[in-house]
């Protein structure tokens, strides 16, 4: 705790006072300035005897907390040693915090919108803590933002038979609890929360969609490139088992509370990697099968906090009631095309495709993906992107039938790469053009129009729960952000190409 300048932003709520920090938040909005408290504990440091447990509420303290610096993340090693979006690792054992920017701190009155983001970076890295996810935007435009974390990996994810179920779920939930307990001291409605998130934090939207766990606690949803469905429940049976005898200790809570963290980290890599495919009619084959991503360690059917598939739980007619934003890029995942090259050297594409279950559409496949700037290698890619981001999508928008859903489809294609690839669309979603990386990952010269149209449709969503284009049918009517956006028919090979497979 340290003393407080008078001028500094100050939070008194349940837990205790909190000092933040002021921030200008640029013109054109009703407010000019915000505030940031950052790294505050929504749980206890799932360490020692709570660790692999639920996740507990943060306790009180005396005195001013100083909320000025991003707490510790659960990221203890980012995904690749380049990623799109810049992700700091912070060390520290207080893990689960979060991060609320407000234009109204302590005003109980204010009832703002509120706008809580989960980070994506596939269910084992990704940090909150990120610039990208800097809420001055949205607080210029009246909204609360907090940004939250989760456990990742094999912490938050793996089963263990005597410890509690998606723990990194329960993490995001006992979050969404600590908004509905105290935005309100922040400035911010705890009846107008809705979540947000992009690639695993677009699918953790999803997953607390349909969780029963989950209900109540937000009115609204915004799910980017977010349509990977959780982890039947054999699987994450057979993955959590796979860990323990590689550690070669007892698969419990007692016995895996035996490895360090680092060795938890290298082995969770080795679990349930596939071997690469040995051809290009096997590679076809598996991108068809399973869309040609693995991860071990993501939500999973448990019988409780989710106790079935996203799309089995949306065909019931779950979470009708919630409206939803969904959307992808265009080529989320196609820019792995160079890495795939080599494969066109086991076999020719065109045959291989007329011979796979999409021989059908073989040559409307070639047609759309022709101008890609990998060639053919590109085209195995964008089908990994298909399976895995965009068939899902308007497989799912359908299924919520008459439930109020929005789509959009991120065209704007990087200069350099030809590509809008995953993560572009976040900067123009949060007007953050001036952060750190998106000229390098998005655009060299984003273009500050769409994200003024971007931003505003967010907003206009927060706020009231409709994004103004008009809602996903038959019509397959879709917000399209390019340099020349617009509302039009969109997803249309996708959903011949849902039709073809059959639902994913």
């Amino acid at each position: 705790m340290t003393g407080t300048d008078v001028s500094d932003p100050l939070v008194s709520y349940v837990q205790g006072t909190a000092r933040g920090v002021w921030r200008d938040t640029g013109p054109g909005g009703p407010y000019a300035r915000s505030a940031a408290f950052l790294g505050l504990p929504f749980a206890e440091p799932p360490v020692g005897p709570l660790r692999f447990g639920v996740p507990v509420p943060a306790g009180t303290w005396s005195g001013v907390r100083d909320a000025t610096a991003h707490g510790p993340t659960a990221q203890r090693r980012q995904l690749a040693e380049v990623t799109a979006i810049p992700e700091p690792s912070l060390p520290g054992d207080a893990t689960l915090n979060v991060d609320v920017f407000t234009p109204a701190p302590g005003d109980r009155d204010a009832r703002l919108p509120v706008f809580v983001w989960i980070h994506g970076g596939g269910y084992k890295a990704g940090s909150p803590a990120s610039p990208w996810y800097d809420g001055r935007a949205f607080n210029r435009d009246g909204v609360v933002t907090v940004t939250l974390s989760y456990r990742l990996g094999f912490d938050g994810f793996g089963w263990i038979p005597d410890a509690p179920h998606n723990r990194g779920l329960l993490d995001q939930i006992e979050a969404l609890r600590w908004v509905r307990r105290h935005i309100a001291d922040f400035g911010g409605d705890p009846d107008r929360v809705t979540i947000g998130g992009q690639s695993a934090g677009g699918g953790s939207v999803w997953a607390l969609l349909v969780s029963p766990r989950a209900r109540g606690l937000f009115a609204a949803g915004i799910s980017h490139s977010g349509a990977l469905d959780v982890q039947p429940r054999a699987v994450a049976e057979a993955n959590g088992r796979a860990l323990a005898e590689a550690a070669g200790v007892p698969w419990t809570r007692a016995g895996l509370a035996t490895l360090t963290e680092d060795q938890i980290l290298d082995l969770q890599d080795t679990i349930a990697v596939a071997p690469p495919p040995s051809d290009l009619a096997a590679a076809v084959d598996g991108i068809l099968t399973t869309g040609g991503v693995g991860l071990a360690y993501l939500p999973y059917v448990d019988g409780d906090v989710l106790d079935r598939s996203v799309p089995g739980a949306l065909a019931a007619g779950v979470a009708t009631d919630v409206p939803v934003i969904t959307g992808t890029t265009a080529h989320e995942f196609t820019g792995a095309g160079p890495q795939l090259a080599p494969l066109l050297a086991t076999g020719d594409l065109v045959r291989v495709l007329e011979a796979s279950r999409l021989g059908p559409l073989t040559q409307p496949i070639l047609t759309a993906y022709g101008d890609l700037p990998a060639g053919p290698a590109s085209v195995l890619a964008q089908l990994i992107t298909e399976l895995t981001f965009r068939v899902p999508l308007v497989t799912w928008a359908d299924l919520r039938g008459d439930a109020p859903t929005w789509v959009y489809d991120f065209r704007l294609r990087h200069r350099d790469t030809g590509l809008a690839a995953h993560c572009a669309e976040l900067p123009f979603a949060w007007d953050l053009l001036d952060a750190p990386q998106v000229k390098e990952s998005c655009h060299p010269e984003p273009p500050q129009q769409l994200a003024d149209l971007m931003h505003r449709g967010w907003v206009a969503f927060i706020h009231d729960h409709r994004a103004p284009w008009p809602t996903w049918g038959p019509d397959r009517l879709a917000a399209i952000f390019d340099h020349e956006p617009a509302i039009g028919p969109a997803f249309a090979l996708e959903t011949e190409i849902a039709a073809t497979l059959g639902s994913r």
